[in-house]
């Protein structure tokens, strides 16, 4: 059995520059200026269990939450005219996307049932079902509701209602994975897994918000890893994992389809363009690959101690045109480097610790509703983990 707790803590920003527009013409102008997220502390738990079986199989369980991107912006505000080049003058709403205090709130928990045995001495399989649950909650998103589709679909008469400061909306959902492992000697190790789509219901009360209809599903996932002992007490590791977000509307889907909506003003005539169709505008991210090196350590002046250290690199997902919706979910770290250690009791029990520091990450782009103003994104991270295993 094992369990844990880590403590994560990314900090984010944003910064807005001097604007030309200054939200007229129809400019969607930020202030300009830095504006820091708030709720920079999530505590994110696991714990998983095997039973040994007859034949070396084994059946195991493990729950596992996943969060921490959340953002929560309590001041910055937005300029624009409510008229486009009619009388009224422009308008200063607060909050950083003109509607009040702006942020996401994002937390998954994953359930796995898990089922491995030995085809032969070198090469082992395993099988799992995963059973989702996830909750999220937008505030400050108002701003965007002339390019619903609701709002597009009733002429202007009908404003959205399930697109911003609903509360936590529930989503469940279900996937699988499978993975081999192969030893082919007795210093080498090798292993490869795929997680499929992750299928979730819709978020009912951002419907409005989110493509499709609200759906949130999560993304295909496929990993290679393989160790290497250099010597009796030290090991390195390779892996790397590769994660579809393309394949996700309301991830993957570029801002730029928003102007394909009627009430745009860019000429569009396909409903499903506006916020909440099939080809709704999203984060716009790219797949992501992930490289990761690690070292294991077991020193012979401290036999029960093992020491770790790892770094891993990957290319950010947010491409220069998707900064203004990312102001939101501003996923730019590229490098984690980590150290950690595990402590081997007498009776079979064992403690261990990991610290993770990332390194600023950042991206900036134009405005994607005011070209004359660029916005830049940033973030970078700590986490502290203890797990025990007994």
């Amino acid at each position: 059995m094992q369990a844990g707790l880590s403590v994560f803590s990314p900090r984010r920003q944003y910064t807005a520059t001097n604007s030309l527009a200054n939200g007229n013409g129809g400019a969607f102008t930020i202030v300009p200026g830095k504006v820091e997220s708030g709720s920079e502390y999530f505590p994110i738990p696991y714990f998983a269990k095997t039973w040994a079986r007859a034949n070396d199989a084994a059946l195991g369980v493990a729950v596992y939450g996943r969060g921490g991107m959340n953002t929560d912006y309590t001041s910055g505000a937005a300029l624009f005219d409510p008229d486009g080049p009619g009388p009224a003058p422009v308008m200063r709403s607060p909050g950083s996307l003109g509607a009040g205090d702006a942020g996401v709130d994002l937390n998954q928990l994953f359930a796995e049932i898990a089922w491995a045995d030995r085809l032969n001495d070198t090469l082992t399989w395993g099988v799992s079902g995963i059973f989702t649950a996830q909750s999220f909650e937008a505030t400050g998103t108002l701003s965007l509701a002339p390019y619903t589709q609701t709002f597009a679909r009733s002429g202007g008469r009908s404003m959205p209602a399930n697109m911003s400061n609903n509360g936590h909306d529930l989503s469940t959902g279900y996937g699988a994975k499978a993975g081999l492992h192969w030893q082919p000697s007795a210093r080498l190790r090798a292993s490869l897994s795929y997680q499929s789509r992750i299928t979730m219901s819709e978020f009912d009360d951002y419907s409005d918000l989110f493509a499709a209809g609200g759906n949130f599903d999560i993304p295909q996932n496929i990993r290679f890893g393989v160790s290497w002992d250099y010597s009796d007490r030290v090991t390195l590791h390779y892996d790397t994992d590769h994660t579809n977000y393309r394949d996700i509307d309301s991830v993957g889907n570029p801002i730029a389809n928003i102007f394909g909506c009627p009430t745009a003003g860019m000429g569009g005539t396909d409903l499903s363009y506006c916020l909440g169709g099939d080809r709704g505008a999203g984060f716009g991210w790219n797949d992501m690959t992930v490289h990761k090196f690690g070292l294991s350590w077991q020193p012979a002046s401290l036999p029960a101690w093992t020491l770790r250290a790892g770094v891993s690199h990957g290319q950010q997902p947010i491409e220069q045109t998707e900064v203004l919706f990312n102001i939101l979910a501003p996923g730019v770290i590229e490098r984690h480097f980590t150290v950690g250690a595990t402590r081997r009791l007498a009776d079979g029990k064992a403690w261990s610790v990991m610290l993770m520091v990332a390194p600023e990450g950042k991206v900036s782009g134009r405005n994607t509703f005011d070209p004359t103003q660029r916005l830049e994104l940033k973030m970078h991270q700590f986490e502290l983990e203890f797990g025990f295993s007994w």
